[in-house]
């Protein structure tokens, strides 16, 4: 917020950031392959189907070329974690380019189709991306700009029949829209100190729970708190706060948005740590946001969810392995293949190979024995080789085989078909 120094500490020994909380792993570039997969993992681990990112458009403008260029990155990594995605666009931008003279107010209807040309090529096509029905799910933070219905009507005129959006704005639902999402309803508590109450929310959720009812469809949003820095960072007031009560706010408004008539739920949000509505694992609550979250899918969604909050960890731990080890070939290969055990469901087998890799150790697994042939496949710590030991009496050990430093993944093979019984060990 052009206020904060993050080359200043704090008495905690924190980095100075726009927040009142502070990340797991510290401020970081959301372009970080590493950050990247740190998050969709999580997101995929706490049983979050997908993504809805603020979006600015693609122009040169401001810094929303930067923000999409990380939407486009983020996006590579929920595919691969096989995660939905989703954006919301901030018409907001159209007066900022206007008062930028970046575009003209008599050619903002035509920039706006532009950017949805834009939103068809190169994201509506993606196999990944949300619909409702056959139609690419499109929210919109407002509208703010371009407020009557015969703009969208206009602006979605470019669109192919098949890229009709199921369109979903801020509170209230227009005649082209699907519905309309909900949001913290900061104004109602009047801004500044002021607390939003329970009484204040409760209302506000049914009243927009009674409008949905006449919707083709609808997004609940379900939140932890509000306590944004504006003030602090000499942005804005404040908007007021919303109390975290322990985790049952966000308790509250998921098991309600997943028990009234939303088409989706939304959690607001992933990592608006400017708001201080982040669930993503925090030094302040660590995972006990995610936690709740998998709880409650259990609960009114998938009684057979498998992650556990004790799972949550995994991720933390590969993220650190990236950063330890940067570009190693050999290790970013085996880091590779535990991101897919993890998002396979296979936790046992990336727990062990996290283990080889932390202690420095090669590690077996994937055994398997068919009465002739014994086989297994090496993992962890290989960053010097692998040598398989082999003995028939736990004495004398003798080299088996050897396997070079190698991208590949070893796999070791032998006749189980010898009167002796051996024994197998990798260092």
């Amino acid at each position: 917020m052009n206020y904060f120094n993050p080359s200043s500490l704090n008495t905690n020994r924190e980095q100075e950031i726009a927040s009142w909380y502070y990340p797991l792993i510290g401020p970081y570039d959301s372009l970080d392959p590493a950050v990247l997969e740190y998050h969709v993992l999580l997101m995929k681990l706490a049983g979050i189907d997908g993504v809805i990112v603020d979006w600015y458009g693609p122009d040169n403008f401001n810094d929303y070329a930067v923000n999409n260029q990380r939407t486009l990155a983020l996006f590579n990594y929920t595919r691969k974690a096989g995660l939905k995605f989703s954006l919301c666009y901030e018409d907001q931008t159209i007066q900022q380019e206007i008062n930028g003279h970046y575009i003209t107010a008599g050619g903002a209807v035509a920039h706006a189709q532009q950017t949805m040309l834009y939103l068809q090529t190169n994201f509506f096509a993606d196999s990944s991306f949300l619909r409702l029905g056959n139609a690419p799910v499109l929210l919109n933070f407002g509208p703010q700009y371009f407020k009557t219905n015969s703009d969208w009507v206009t602006i979605f005129s470019v669109l192919a029949g098949t890229n009709q959006p199921a369109f979903f704005t801020e509170d209230n639902r227009l005649a082209i829209g699907s519905g309309a999402f909900d949001w913290p309803p900061m104004w109602i508590s009047g801004g500044g100190t002021n607390t939003l109450t329970p009484a204040q929310l409760q209302g506000y959720l049914a009243g927009f729970d009674q409008m949905a009812d006449g919707w083709p469809a609808s997004v609940g949003s379900a939140f932890p708190r509000f306590h944004d820095i504006y003030s602090q960072a000499g942005v804005r007031p404040s908007y007021g706060c919303l109390d975290d009560a322990n985790g049952t706010t966000l308790i509250d408004t998921l098991s309600r948005a997943m028990t009234n008539k939303s088409t989706f739920v939304q959690i607001v949000t992933w990592n608006d740590f400017g708001e201080g509505t982040a669930v993503e694992p925090t030094r302040d609550y660590g995972y006990r946001d995610l936690g709740i979250v998998q709880n409650l899918r259990r609960q009114y969604l998938e009684p057979t969810f498998a992650y556990q909050t004790n799972d949550l960890a995994i991720a933390l731990r590969l993220y650190n392995l990236r950063k330890q080890y940067g570009n190693n070939p050999v290790i970013s290969a085996e880091l590779n293949r535990i991101f897919t055990n993890i998002v396979s469901g296979e936790m046992s087998t990336a727990n062990l190979q996290l283990t080889g890799l932390e202690s420095n150790h090669p590690v077996i697994y994937n055994l398997s024995y068919d009465g002739d042939q014994l086989q297994f496949t090496i993992g962890g710590y290989m960053a010097s080789g692998v040598h398989v030991l082999m003995s028939t009496d736990l004495a004398s050990w003798r080299t088996a085989q050897s396997f070079s430093a190698s991208t590949n993944l070893p796999v070791f093979s032998t006749s189980a078909s010898q009167p002796l019984c051996s024994f197998f060990k990798v260092q």
